[in-house]
């Protein structure tokens, strides 16, 4: 069912998000396919470059995820979509982007291989 899909897909995104504010390089790693490919608007960064921007603790404050839809692009592969509002460790005002990610399901759980993010304009 798509909504269970939805949920289960979104819920390792959200781990994915917590590593990121709880400053943990082994969870975010353990999350992403050792082919796992980011897109952002500074480049391109494998999983050792996602992980690795928490050698120095967290990155992210707090985070909001919202307007969530999920494609599947197969039986055990999926697209999470959503609108991410966030805050830097740092900064004193949040941001905001879309993200697209891909998910596979395999026998140990969900692995993201693919995340691209798109700035919002304000």
């Amino acid at each position: 069912m798509q909504v269970d899909l939805l949920n289960e897909v979104l819920e390792q995104e959200t781990r994915v998000w917590q590593a990121l504010v709880s400053g943990d390089g082994a969870a975010d790693a353990a999350l992403l396919s050792p082919e796992f490919l980011g897109v952002y608007s500074d480049g391109f960064a494998g999983r050792d470059a996602h992980a690795g921007q928490l050698a120095d603790g967290p990155t992210v404050a707090s985070f909001e995820l919202s307007d969530a839809r999920v494609i599947e692009l197969g039986p055990d592969c999926a697209v999470l979509s959503y609108a991410a509002r966030f805050r830097r460790v740092g900064r004193d005002r949040d941001e905001r982007m879309y993200v697209s990610s891909i998910w596979r399901r395999q026998a140990g759980g969900w692995i993201n291989l693919f995340s691209q993010d798109t700035p919002a304009v304000d």
